[in-house]
């Protein structure tokens, strides 16, 4: 989005006349590339769906407390990151989801209806998905988004020396889990 559209969207989001449908106008535009963001954390549709409903409620509640200090795109990243990584610990917790079940990931990707991989890209989740939080987050962020280390490190709110060390281990423990299996 050009800054003068997202300079008029915001003055669009602070006024309570043209709020709502500003807000309408965010959800179309974000709305595709979070749903991503939020799969590649929790991986099945299903549950990217629960989790991006939260997200967008999250952002629609606390509209007014963003300050504007960082783009629009970061401050919902942030909040679908957040609300992605939070959504894993409570299935991690809850047993739903182990790690003595993260084997299964690649077969229940390649049931999945919506998963539109082959079976090198579900065993590429399955390795991302045993990565700790933060490489995970790192590699789907500068893999699949592309997304340089200094907006990343806005979205994380970490340094980007640190990022790029998060995104080399993960890449390397991913190297690992191929090279373990054949």
């Amino acid at each position: 989005m050009a800054s003068s559209d997202e300079k008029q969207l915001m003055e669009m989001l602070s006024n309570p006349a043209t709020q709502r449908k500003a807000f309408e106008l965010v959800v179309r535009q974000y709305s595709e590339q979070l749903y991503w963001q939020v799969r590649r954390i929790v991986l099945t549709h299903e549950d990217a769906n629960d989790v991006m409903q939260n997200v967008m409620l999250k952002a629609w509640t606390n509209l007014d407390s963003f300050r504007q200090a960082s783009k629009l795109s970061t401050w919902l990243y942030r909040i679908a990151i957040n609300e992605s990584l939070d959504f894993v610990r409570h299935q991690k917790t809850t047993s739903m989801m182990s790690a003595d079940d993260d084997a299964g990931i690649a077969n229940t990707l390649m049931a999945d209806e919506y998963f539109d991989g082959d079976e090198t890209e579900a065993q590429l989740q399955e390795a991302i998905a045993q990565l700790p939080d933060v490489q995970r987050t790192v590699f789907n962020l500068r893999y699949y988004d592309n997304m340089k280390y200094g907006e990343m490190s806005k979205v994380l709110n970490t340094s980007e020396g640190a990022l790029k060390a998060s995104y080399h281990i993960a890449v390397k423990k991913i190297s690992d889990f191929f090279k373990q299996r054949d």
